[in-house]
């Protein structure tokens, strides 16, 4: 089983994909096999006898993951393993634990018309006026403060932001609409990142049981991850630093 998944690769492929302990840093430019060696590097390590539930494969598209899982299925038979989006796993720990930051277990995701809606209506009930800035641009700042891992308490007192005055209106605005979105029991795309990093930055011990699950984990396209994604990464492999990038 073995020969076959590593038969079609060069030598520099075949040593990336057996490498299955400790962390592994993979630099490849496009069109030079770096998904056929994410996908190969699964199928030999389940082929090795790695649990498939102790794998997470993180990427940045629907599209990508489903492309990956169909090649991995090709060749091996195991099931189990996780490979999604950062988002889609995201949303799966909070479905599970998200009562640890505040949310019921049913709670909405906003896309991007919808959330921008429910600023809108934070600012009226806030009776927070624009007049020197526009909601894109509030929008814009609360979503960097959020890839940036600042929640609304945190922003207030943070000395971030590109222009002086949407800063200050949004010092007012992202804990507004914080509350709002809490209050209506959502969240939008970017608090799925947050919430998971500060559950995990706030729960020692429910750090240490995802890491023990998620024994090996991939993320691929690393070079355009956030500091949100880096910290949940890097929070679920402390104790098993099984990390390839």
């Amino acid at each position: 089983m073995s020969a076959d998944i590593l038969s079609s690769l060069t030598p520099t492929q075949q040593q990336a994909v057996t490498h299955i302990e400790g962390p592994l840093l993979m630099i490849a430019g496009p069109g030079s096999g770096k998904t056929r060696v994410v996908t190969h590097r699964i199928a030999y390590m389940l082929s090795q006898g790695v649990n498939p539930h102790n794998v997470l494969a993180l990427t940045f598209t629907n599209k990508a993951a489903d492309e990956m899982r169909l090649r991995i299925e090709r060749l091996v038979s195991d099931r189990g393993y996780w490979m999604g989006t950062f988002h889609g796993f995201c949303a799966r720990l909070l479905r599970q634990y998200g009562n640890l930051v505040g949310l019921a277990e049913n709670f909405t995701i906003l896309d991007s018309k919808d959330s921008k809606q429910a600023l809108k209506r934070a600012l009226d009930a806030a009776n927070i006026e624009l007049t020197h800035t526009s909601v894109d641009s509030i929008a814009w700042e609360i979503s960097n403060a959020k890839s940036n891992l600042l929640t609304s308490s945190e922003y207030t007192t943070s000395k971030s932001g590109t222009y002086a005055v949407v800063s200050e209106v949004t010092r007012r605005a992202y804990p507004a609409y914080d509350k709002y979105l809490m209050s209506s029991n959502a969240v939008d795309f970017d608090d799925l990142l947050l919430h998971v990093a500060v559950l995990l930055r706030d729960n020692p011990e429910l750090r240490s049981k995802l890491d023990d699950r998620y024994r090996y984990i991939m993320v691929d396209e690393y070079q355009d991850t956030n500091l949100a994604q880096y910290a949940i990464v890097r929070a679920l492999c402390l104790d098993h630093q099984n990390l390839s990038v």
